[in-house]
């Protein structure tokens, strides 16, 4: 059992890696296997829309977006964490998720997800809310917590004095590997995971 966590941060080791860093060692407690991955600072490119992933299920650029794509199927669960950026998140993780669920979100299906967001005041729910996004639209369950996913400082240790969020932190983790039990329970059990009907694409322009 394995949950990815991915660092949008410019920031290696700053405040949204401490916030991950708390899911992470509190999923570790519960058995779950953690990789944290920093997406680092080298330009991550956009996606260009070209549709060579269609073809070939990953992107025609190979970066660090095809290395998660290789990795989907001993995924149990997806947390992405950002800083907050002009009530967004960052353009490097912007741009990472776009290409990872355009090219390989079929992988990903199923795959229990959360967001997790750092900020100094504000600006945190509009950023979670464009994180979450993506999870909705790809069949992924979104794990809850106690409060949304976020944590408040302007340097990891203030985000270690907000003793609430990093209690948010530790109850999404918990969360999530009561879920991945239960899921994989489910499925020794006989208990299929849901059928999926063929996407019917529908254009309102008449």
């Amino acid at each position: 059992m394995k949950v990815l966590l991915v660092n949008g941060s410019p920031n290696e080791k700053g405040c949204t890696f401490t916030a991950l860093d708390e899911v992470a060692r509190t999923l570790n407690a519960e058995g779950i296997d953690t990789e944290i991955l920093w997406l680092g600072v080298e330009p991550l490119s956009a996606c260009t829309a070209c549709g060579a992933c269609e073809e070939t299920g990953v992107c025609f650029m190979d970066d660090i977006v095809n290395r998660v794509i290789a990795m989907q199927d001993e995924l149990e669960g997806l947390i992405v964490g950002s800083p907050v950026h002009y009530a967004g998140a960052t353009g490097q993780l912007t741009n990472f998720l776009n290409r990872l669920f355009f090219a390989g979100g079929s992988g990903l299906d199923s795959k229990f997800a959360a967001a997790v967001v750092s900020c100094r005041r504000g600006g945190a729910s509009a950023a979670f809310g464009q994180l979450n996004k993506y999870f909705l639209m790809n069949n992924m369950p979104v794990v809850p917590s106690q409060y949304w996913n976020m944590v408040h400082g302007h340097t990891p240790d203030q985000v270690r004095q907000d003793k609430e969020g990093l209690q948010t932190m530790r109850t999404l983790a918990r969360n999530m590997a009561w879920l991945i039990r239960i899921k994989r329970a489910g499925l020794a059990a006989g208990i299929p995971l849901p059928v999926r009907e063929p996407w019917t694409p529908t254009n309102f322009i008449r």
